[in-house]
Formats: C-alpha cells, structure tokens, sequence
C-alpha cells in the first residue's frame, strides 16, 4: 500500500508468498487491481501449497545478483559448479545475498560480501547448524569466484536496447520466460570499443583542472561503526567501472589515506595532497589503480561518447557503446544523441557534386568567404588561390565546401543527404550546411558511410540474432532488412577515392598509421569551438562512427579536435575488428566510368565534359584577363 500511496523509493513485499506470487504470475505495474490479485493469489498458494513447497520454489527464481536466478543458477554464476557440490563457506556466501543482491555481489564487491558471508556462519553458529570452529575455517577459506566471460558491464547501453526489443516483442513474460538472446555484437571488438572510449575520455578529463570531491558523508570519529558507513557511502556512490569510488580518511603531509571500495585503506601520492588539502574527512573521491598498490586521484569524466561499428553489407551491429557509463546514465549516445556532425558531413556534398560531373581534379577556389555577418574561417586561417577536390577533402577545407554547397544549392545538397538516411528535417537549408551544422546521430552516420563501402547500397542496423526458450528451441529467428540503394556504384567508387586521400595523408592520416593497413577510408569532424569531435570511416568489411562530446553542448577544449579524439578510439576498435582481415583494394564498378591519365570519370563527362572549375572564373576567362593585362 505505500507504494501506491506514497512517491519516492518502492517497498517490497513483506512475505515470500506475496513475493512469488508477484514474480511469477503478475506484472510490475504498481496498481491497486495488481495488488488485490496478488493478495488472492498469496491466499491460494498457502492453501495448495506447503511452506516448504513454497519456499523451494522461491528459492529457484529469487535473484541473486549478476543476472542469476535463484540458488541453482547462482552456484553456477558464481562458483561454476552444481549447488550440492558447494562447501560451508560458498553456501554461507549465497545465503547473504538476498539481503542486497547488488551490493553484496561478490564479483563485485567481494569484501562486503564476505562480511555478509560472516553475519551468516554466525548466524548458523547460534542456532546450531555448524560448530565455531567450522565457522572460523569456512571464513578463512579462499573463495574462487568465478568471472565468466560475458558482455554485462561492456555492453550495458546494448544489452537494455536489446531489453526494450524483447519486452515490446514479448510484454513483461519475458522476464520470467528464461528466454536466450543471441545478438550480433562481437565480444572482443565490444570490449575494444568500450575501453577505448573510456580511456579517451580519461585522458581528456586529465586535461582539465580538479574539481574538487564528489560528494560528501558523515563518518564516525573512530573505528566503530566506520565500515557501515563506508559500506553506505560505497553503496550511494559506486564504481563505475574501473575508476573506483574512495573515502577521505586523513590529510597528511605525505599523502591522503582513503579507504578504497571493495578493497584496502591505501594513500594516496602525487598531485593528492595539493588537491585535496582542503578537504574534509569523509570526502567522496574517485581513484584509479595504476599499478600494483599504486592508486592515483582522479574524477569522473563529464564528457560522453558513443562508439558504433556495423557489417555495412548486411547492417548487423558489431559494437555498441552509448556512453561512459551506463550507471550514470542510460541515454544511449550512439542511437539517441543528435549531434552536428562538422566536416564529417562533406563527403556527401561531394558524393553529391561527383554525380553532376565533378572528379577528383576539379579545381575549387579557396579564397575566403564573407556573407554579411558570416565569415568563416579554417583552423589554419591558411588559404590558396584554388585547390584540386581531392586535396580539399583531405585537408578539410571549409571555403571548399562552401563553394561546392553554393554550386549545388542547399536544398539539393540536403535532399542527396538523405538519400544516405540523414534526417532531412535536421539539416539546414543554407550555407552553413557545408560545415556540418545539421544534426545525426552516430548510428545513422555509421550506416551512411556504409553506402560508400557497400558500392551504394545503404543497411539498416539491427542487432537482436535470435531468441530461445528456457529448452534452449530457437522461437524467433532474425529476418535481416535487405539494403536499398542509396548512390550508384561508380558514385560510391569515386567518392571513397577521395576519402582514401584523408587517411592516407589528410587529417585522419593517423588511423592509417595506428592500424597499419591503406584500406582506410574515413573523415575527422570537429565543430565551431570543438563542441563536437567525430571520426566515422571504414573498411569494406566495417564501418564504425565514434563521438565526443558534453551532454549539454560546450567546447571540449582549444587543443581538441575529432582527429586527437576520436579517431584513435575508432583505430583500437577497427583494429580488433579487422585482426587478419587481408587488406584490400576497392574494385571500380565494370560499366559507368573510365579512366584518362590515371584519374576516374563518369562516362557521360569524360573529357572536356567534366566540371574543371568552381568558384572560379573559366579558362576562357582567364586566357581573356590575361592577354589584356598591360
């Protein structure tokens, strides 16, 4: 009745019965007709069943933690063996779970699940069940929990899109259905993909100046009652990730002493005792292991990301990561977030200027722009009298684009942007849409790069495989969306040519070298003051996007740039990705194009056909100006 009645934290239910009768039989929903049916239900258990019967079958669906369900599956979760092959000191362990599953999982927080694990060896002391002295032995021994391999804590941003497709598929059963979920992700490439992210947005968080503690908490004066309350601070503010949570104990001269989450009271050296000389006992801190008993002060980054690499022929989704920690915040960055994409957006105004007769040599004036108020620059603020478009695209030059938007029109470029499923509501219908000044999503960029490696043809991201029943019979099979086509071959040919000058020798040349492969083909974007940094390319076999930013939109800092960081986190993923994929040449489409001194042309403007000059004045012209010059 409180939860109805009350807001803020749920209750649970105040019997096993009531509980059972909830978990296996109704939905979570909190109304009073649930509540009614779950209070008859309760009554017709205790009378068809014993409160043995009851609590068996309690016993198997109880969670447990670390995904299991119930005494059986958590043995094999955490021991890897069968429940009645569990000695003294595991089965003490698993019977403190109930208590907080979460917070006493002892994958993750093993110590204070062995302090739970001493409340009950005493607890079965006082009532008889086993001796002191067996009690003792079993808190001395050595416990193997097992750490299956598994993509939980990697891939959680994954794993809930994957929970709202099969909940809408198959409604609230499928929590109790033991159903099996096959998706396409890729366990190693995963992996890459989320450390890398989270190293990055490490690094950039080391580059700003500290914050000051997270949080603080009231703590005793003395060791009594010290560990509850560091217990309840550890519980209010866990680890996210690999960058633990830590308690200030005392500021010294030599170092701070902390009491670490889950593990020793360590000191803390370096840059802490400057940092934290002003604060105060009780102190929330977040702490990084560099070594072997060497922890270092750190802070939660407050940037975000997103990493996502797909099978562009078929669109399955290879990698999935939607922020820095799913803890933290479940907004998915990799599907949800729009963002402008900045020069990661030109290659579709050149994909959209080759199909009106442009090649690789069409000559493009650099010189400066300015439209009334509008006057935009190049990080460089280094400019030529005209440059080939080739170079342009390797050197992201913004007087190119602009150009290139001008000759084209805004409405013309924004309808061929859609063709590679850019939302074209999201894009201006002006000038500055030649700096990226739109709004996409890194999925939807993943599978538009895509286009360019598939030969034109555009995926549709997916990433649930399969579902099996509790028997392990496969009830649902994927029917994988077939690509449409979005640009011709011969366009997607050309158009990944003159985004193999970006990897090789333009500003993502440093993916070419990490990986060691000429393969490559991608595109850096960085917008106005560095708000956003992307990196989206691809190999033939994958294409992957990467993002940087702040959740509310402001300058990641002068120096940074989608290039410094974002491309390396793409690099480390494709490089698990493409470990011994040979490396490989793309192949011209047999009909549409020809080839003259080397260099790739439409057919049908072959020659003096093609388009030589934009934004600038023609060769007639020049020859003109030249022979009436004095």
């Amino acid at each position: 009745l409180h939860n109805l009645t009350h807001s803020g934290p749920r209750q649970g239910a105040s019997t096993i019965t009531q509980q059972l009768a909830r978990d296996t039989y109704l939905t979570k929903a909190q109304t009073w007709s649930r509540k009614f049916v779950e209070a008859l239900l309760t009554v017709k258990i205790e009378r068809v069943l014993s409160k043995q019967q009851i609590l068996e079958i309690y016993m198997n669906q109880i969670f447990l933690g670390n995904k299991a369900y119930g005494f059986a599956a958590a043995s094999e979760r955490y021991f890897g063996k069968p429940l009645p092959k569990l000695d003294t000191a595991e089965i003490a362990l698993l019977v403190g779970l109930p208590k907080d599953p979460v917070g006493l999982n002892p994958v993750s927080h093993f110590a204070r699940a062995k302090r739970r694990q001493a409340v009950v060896l005493e607890r079965l002391v006082a009532v008889g069940q086993i001796t002191a002295a067996q009690a003792e032995a079993a808190k001395a021994r050595e416990l193997d929990i097992r750490r299956p391999r598994r993509l939980s804590g990697i891939a959680d941003h994954a794993a809930e899109q994957v929970r709202a497709e099969i909940v809408a598929r198959y409604g609230e059963s499928a929590y109790t259905r033991g159903l099996s979920v096959i998706t396409t992700l890729h366990y190693a490439e995963q992996a890459a993909a989320q450390e890398s992210l989270r190293h990055a947005l490490f690094e950039l968080e080391r580059r700003q100046p500290y914050r000051g503690p997270e949080a603080q908490v009231k703590l005793p004066e003395g060791e009594e009652g010290l560990d509850e309350a560091l217990d309840a601070a550890f519980d209010a503010y866990p680890d996210l990730g690999e960058l633990h949570t830590a308690v200030l104990l005392k500021v010294e001269k030599s170092g701070v002493l902390v009491a670490v989450s889950d593990g020793p009271r360590v000191t803390l050296k370096g840059n802490a005792p400057r940092a934290l000389q002003n604060a105060k006992r009780g102190a929330v801190l977040r702490v990084l292991e560099a070594g072997s008993n060497n922890w270092q002060l750190s802070q939660t980054p407050q940037a975000e990301g997103a990493v996502i690499t797909l099978d562009p022929a078929t669109g399955a989704i290879r990698s999935l990561v939607g922020g820095f920690d799913f803890a933290r915040n479940q907004f998915n960055s990799a599907t949800q977030a729009y963002r402008q994409p900045g020069s990661s957006f030109k290659p579709f105004i050149y994909s959209a200027i080759i199909e009106q007769g442009a090649w690789a040599g069409t000559q493009v004036s650099d010189q400066p722009i300015v439209i009334g108020d509008w006057a935009p620059k190049d990080d460089d603020n280094l400019y030529l009298d005209s440059m080939p478009l080739w170079q342009a695209l390797a050197k992201s030059k913004n007087m190119v684009s602009i150009r290139l938007v001008q000759e084209l029109g805004p409405q013309r470029v924004r309808d061929w942007a859609a063709r590679f499923g850019l939302e074209p509501e999201r894009q201006p219908l002006n000038l500055t849409l030649a700096l990226g000044t739109g709004a996409v999503t890194p999925l939807q960029m993943a599978q538009a790069y895509s286009a360019f490696a598939t030969g034109g043809q555009l995926p549709t991201a997916w990433m649930v495989s399969k579902v099996q029943d509790a028997q392990g019979q496969t009830i649902w099979q994927a029917d994988p969306p077939k690509p449409r086509t979005a640009i011709s071959a011969r366009n997607a040919f050309m158009t990944s040519q003159l985004l193999a000058g970006v990897t090789r020798e333009g500003t993502g040349a440093r993916a070419s070298v990490l990986l060691n492969r000429w393969d490559l083909y991608g595109k850096t974007g960085t917008t106005n003051d560095a708000v956003d940094a992307w990196f989206v390319g691809f190999q033939q076999t994958r294409a992957g996007a990467v993002w940087i930013g702040y959740p509310t939109p402001k300058s990641l800092g002068d120096r940074e740039s989608g290039g410094g960081l974002a491309l390396p986190v793409w690099a480390a993923t494709m490089g698990v990705a493409l470990k011994g994929v040979p490396q490989q040449t793309l192949t011209p489409p047999a009909e549409g194009l020809v080839q003259q001194d080397g260099n790739w042309f439409y057919e049908e403007f072959a020659g003096d056909a093609a388009i030589a000059r934009i934004g600038l004045p023609s060769a007639a012209a020049s020859a003109a100006s030249a022979a009436s010059a004095p």
